[in-house]
């Protein structure tokens, strides 16, 4: 509706209404979530727990609408029928952009239980959003080097620990758990840096797919493989906001979990490889259905 506003205007009004926002959700998120830690009663936590959901969903609906209106996008999405609000999700998805957030938050809220993304650490301290993932609990991992865990081997399974400590939580409650599989996002430097196998993808980590799936257990009940593309390249979110994104795709496919993807990666050997082997078939496909999803539309 007004995707005519020029830039000089549009970026700033968008920015001034996102953080407005950001601020009338963010700080009912976090009373609540403070409540939520001072009573002690399950029951209520549980209550609260949903109550922050449905704020968070609020926020993210404001944010849509406000894209809807200030940017002109083609979006062309498949595979969304069947999916459920009370499902339990292992969401799988390539990584190519920050924009990547609020694409599949737009895709999916309301659709499917509320998004859970596993973030570094350091992203706590971002101003509004850091305690806003906090009150949502929101998996923060912190990541050792190779020097550090020499220097402290004692280190060693701490992020994997955090993983299932975090998982836990979502045991109680519908929840996606979502996971860039690659770990990074794509830049063509990375991809000869790795040499992938893959036209359109980074090469798979199957670790932090196995660990939540072993914290998870039988809690989950399906993977949704997301594949996401720009058909006019890379782009920021600064891109997004001056209407320099003019198409998106996104292709979901639910997949069933097999018990024998549940088990101990650092233990079992056989585990392992079968893991990694089902990792590389999804992403083998992934990057052949990435390639279509290239070709203009309506020749796929």
């Amino acid at each position: 509706m007004f995707a005519f506003v020029p830039n000089w205007l549009r970026i700033p009004l968008v920015m001034l209404l996102f953080l407005l926002s950001s601020v009338l959700h963010i700080v009912p998120l976090i009373v609540i979530a403070l409540i939520k830690v001072i009573v002690p009663i399950p029951a209520v936590r549980r209550w609260l727990s949903r109550v922050l959901v449905v704020i968070a969903e609020s926020w993210i609906g404001v944010n849509n609408a406000m894209f809807d209106l200030f940017v002109r996008i083609q979006w062309q999405v498949e595979g969304l029928d069947g999916l459920r609000r009370d499902g339990n999700y292992l969401v799988l998805c390539n990584h190519q952009s920050w924009v990547d957030i609020p694409v599949l938050q737009k895709v999916f809220n309301r659709r499917i239980p509320f998004l859970r993304f596993f973030l570094k650490q350091q992203l706590i301290w971002i101003p509004l959003l850091g305690p806003a993932w906090w009150a949502l609990d929101f998996p923060f991992m912190k990541r050792y080097s190779a020097q550090t865990l020499l220097r402290h081997p004692e280190l060693q399974g701490k992020d994997r620990e955090a993983t299932r400590k975090a998982c836990e939580k979502f045991r109680h409650l519908p929840v996606s758990v979502m996971n860039f599989v690659e770990g990074t996002r794509f830049t063509p430097a990375k991809h000869d840096a790795q040499k992938s196998p893959f036209r359109y993808l980074l090469r798979p980590k199957a670790g932090g797919v196995a660990f939540v799936l072993d914290a998870m257990g039988e809690a989950l009940h399906a993977v949704l493989d997301v594949t996401i593309v720009y058909p006019e390249g890379p782009c920021t979110m600064m891109d997004l906001i001056a209407g320099r994104v003019r198409a998106v795709r996104v292709h979901v496919r639910e997949r069933p979990l097999s018990p024998e993807l549940i088990g101990s990666y650092d233990e079992d050997p056989a585990f392992r490889g079968r893991v990694k082997a089902w990792v590389t078939t999804l992403w083998r496909e992934k990057d052949a259905q990435a390639a279509r999803m290239q070709l203009p539309s309506g020749n796929e």
